[in-house]
C-alpha cells in the first residue's frame, strides 16, 4: 500500500489545467517542509490534485498556507534538455487539511464528516 502523509508550505499558487480527453480538472502546485536535521535545507515537492479536489485546489489553498496532505507518492522520470534523464518525486493528494484550523477537503471534493463527542462519563447504560 502507498500511502504518504505530508505538512508542508504552500510555496507556488496552485495552477489549474485540464486533460485533453475527457477535460478532466488537473491541479499542480509546489510545497516546501523542513530537511531530515536541523541544518538540512529545506525540501520542495509538487503535488498534484485531480476532478473535484483539483477545483478546491485551486479556490481554497495559496502561498503561505501550511497543510497537511494526504496521499500517494510516486516517481517520474523527466528528459533533461542536457540529454539526461532525471527522477523527480511527485504527490497525488486524495486528501488535504489546513493546518491553521481549515476543514479537510478529500477527493471527492466534500468535507469529512463531523463526529460528535461521546460522554464517557455517563456508564448507567451499560448492560454489564
Amino acid at each position: 500500500m502507498n500511502s504518504f502523509v505530508l505538512m508542508a508550505t504552500v510555496i507556488r499558487e496552485p495552477e489549474l489545467r485540464f486533460t485533453k480527453d475527457n477535460q478532466t480538472p488537473v491541479c499542480e502546485f509546489l510545497v516546501e517542509f523542513p530537511g531530515i536535521r536541523d541544518d538540512s535545507p529545506k525540501e520542495s515537492l509538487k503535488v498534484v490534485g485531480w476532478g473535484n479536489l483539483a477545483n478546491t485546489i485551486k479556490e481554497t489553498y495559496h502561498p503561505g498556507d501550511r497543510l497537511i496532505i494526504e496521499g500517494r507518492l510516486g516517481i517520474n522520470t523527466v528528459e533533461r534538455q542536457e540529454g539526461f534523464k532525471e527522477k523527480r518525486a511527485e504527490l497525488t493528494a486524495a486528501r488535504i487539511s489546513l493546518v491553521d484550523g481549515g476543514n479537510a477537503i478529500n477527493a471527492g471534493g466534500f468535507p469529512p464528516p463531523v463526529l460528535e463527542p461521546v460522554d464517557l462519563n455517563n456508564t448507567d447504560d451499560i448492560p454489564f
